[in-house]
């Protein structure tokens, strides 16, 4: 069992004696000057470290915050930056989509004025065999449009190929780089005439065969080729290429050589159908 302490001070009579010793401290600082310097110096040993540590640490926290702040307003500036940019590049994707979309509407007005004297149809592709070439492609024009087989096609400022199945809200079209395609053609400085014909690997290098052009004929590179008055299927006078090269057949009789086609088959977005049909045309 604990022994009770036997020194006890009552504390009232504790706080008593604090309180008269504070005010005779307070009684002699204010009489006596001299009286407060040991005890300022004593104070000051303890108070003034301290003092300048909170000092420390309270600049610490406000340079931190300070710092937090500025980060926060630097990632708002960052986020607001970034939408503007988002903004802009949308606005930028949709003009150059526009910018392209007048291109190609413009290229199609360009066409049907060089062929001002055929009726047309305008159509968008909308499917195409598997590959790289649109040598068979559907458009989203069919007979509700008028659109009827053995029709021709044209893009890029001349002959893309042929209408051969038709329904009610589309057709296909074969292009004449399809391996089943031929297109009786001549060239603008001279009546002789030659047959272009499809060819799926020769259009991998960029050109089509032309063969059966006379042996006389006097053929250079660079000349127009466009079809001929004698074709079938193919109306008079469409832009087929240029060409490439031409050579004498080991027979002599005959020449034949490449031409480089005018149209891109390669991308094809819009076209123009001739809504004339050959057999109808007079001349």
């Amino acid at each position: 069992m604990r022994k009770k302490s036997k020194f006890q001070i009552n504390p009232k009579i504790l706080i008593f004696i604090i309180t008269v010793f504070c005010v005779v401290c307070l009684l002699l600082s204010v009489t006596v000057p001299s009286f407060a310097k040991p005890v300022k110096s004593a104070v000051s040993v303890v108070v003034i470290p301290l003092q300048d540590g909170v000092n420390h640490i309270g600049t610490w926290f406000t340079e931190r915050s300070d710092a937090l702040k500025t980060v926060k307003e630097l990632t708002k500036e960052n986020r607001e930056l970034k939408d503007k940019v988002g903004k802009l590049e949308e606005e930028n994707s949709l003009l150059s989509q526009n910018k392209y979309e007048l291109e190609r509407l413009r290229q199609l007005y360009e066409l049907d004025q060089d062929y001002s004297h055929y009726k047309k149809v305008g159509a968008s592709v909308i499917g195409k065999d598997t590959g790289n070439w649109f040598n068979i492609f559907t458009i989203n024009k069919g007979s509700d449009d008028g659109i009827k087989v053995d029709m021709n096609v044209i893009c890029d400022g001349g002959l893309v190929g042929i209408v051969f199945d038709v329904g009610k809200n589309y057709a296909k079209v074969r292009s004449i780089i399809d391996d089943e395609s031929g297109v009786s053609v001549c060239f603008t400085d001279a009546t002789d005439t030659g047959i272009v014909s499809g060819d799926l690997k020769l259009i991998e290098k960029g050109y089509l065969n032309i063969t059966d052009i006379p042996g006389e004929a006097k053929v250079s590179e660079g000349d127009v080729v466009v079809t001929s008055k004698i074709s079938d299927k193919f109306l008079p006078g469409i832009l087929v290429g240029y060409v490439n090269k031409v050579s004498q057949d080991s027979n002599e009789l005959t020449q034949s050589g490449t031409i480089l086609p005018v149209v891109d088959f390669e991308h094809i977005n819009e076209v123009l159908v001739i809504t004339e049909i050959k057999e109808t045309v007079k001349g």
